[in-house]
């Protein structure tokens, strides 16, 4: 009997990751739980039936943390890995002169390196399934620039730039490589990141005019990259509002950027 499909999924410990991780489980697949958090990785564990997942720490910056996870994943998948969701990543935010450089560094090297690490330590396995895909996290933040998140929105950029290059060159091997680009989801990174030391990011998009999407939309997004033929999906109104600005009028697009790094009004 062939194996169930299986899927891989880091940043498991919660927001995208857990939801995405419980719905997998929820339609049968096999699902590999990974993150720092062993505490946070019990808990979305626990929503899942027994028997139906393994966790695994895993550091995304360290390719021996890759190796192992990767390896005791494949065999708890009985060798197999449909889809490897490279979704862990961090938010630090403020004026690039002004941001402390361990956050400068952590973002970079999360959310580049981390994920160019997931895709060099899985790209065997995904190779050995047929029809296999990687995807990648990247973000709104990814298609164009936002005051006060520089090295955030450089990440994401980068994100995108190696999904477009991974999917021409892994195409021969019969691997998909795509990206989700959601705005602001309504999940813990949205406290994280702090535009202003002063101003919790939720505040300042919800000032800005910006919505806050539920993290259902994104379960449904992954679904759809795997059924569909897109190379980026843009999840939530921002996001596809952002898409379509900064094609046709980046000059609009950004005089509405400025008001996320403005100071707030007294």
């Amino acid at each position: 009997m062939e194996p169930r499909k299986s899927i891989f999924v880091t940043g498991a410990a919660s927001g995208i990751g857990r939801a995405v991780a419980v719905d997998f489980a929820k339609k049968g697949w096999f699902v590999g739980l990974a993150d720092m958090d062993e505490k946070g990785l019990a808990q979305t564990s626990a929503l899942i039936a027994p028997g139906q997942s393994s966790s695994h720490f895993l550091d995304v910056r360290s390719r021996d943390d890759w190796s192992r996870a990767l390896a005791t994943f494949w065999q708890s998948a009985q060798g197999r890995m449909d889809v490897l969701f490279n979704n862990a990543g961090v938010g630090r935010g403020g004026e690039l002169a002004k941001m402390p450089k361990t956050d400068v560094d952590l973002v970079l090297d999360v959310n580049i390196k981390g994920v160019i690490y997931g895709a060099e330590a899985g790209f065997d396995y995904l190779a050995k399934t047929p029809g296999s895909c990687l995807i990648n996290t990247a973000s709104a933040a990814g298609i164009y620039g936002v005051g006060s998140m520089s090295v955030y929105c450089a990440s994401k950029f980068a994100v995108r730039g190696l999904t477009e290059s991974l999917d021409l060159e892994w195409a021969l091997y019969g691997i998909r490589v795509c990206s989700l680009m959601p705005g602001f989801i309504d999940t813990p990174i949205l406290e994280s990141i702090s535009l202003e030391s002063n101003r919790p990011t939720r505040e300042v998009v919800q000032a800005a005019g910006l919505e806050i999407s539920p993290v259902s939309l994104v379960v449904d997004a992954v679904w759809a990259l795997l059924v569909g033929k897109e190379v980026h999906r843009r999840v939530g109104k921002t996001a596809h509002r952002s898409w379509f600005i900064a094609r046709w009028f980046p000059g609009l697009f950004r005089k509405r950027a400025r008001r996320l790094g403005a100071p707030p009004k007294s």
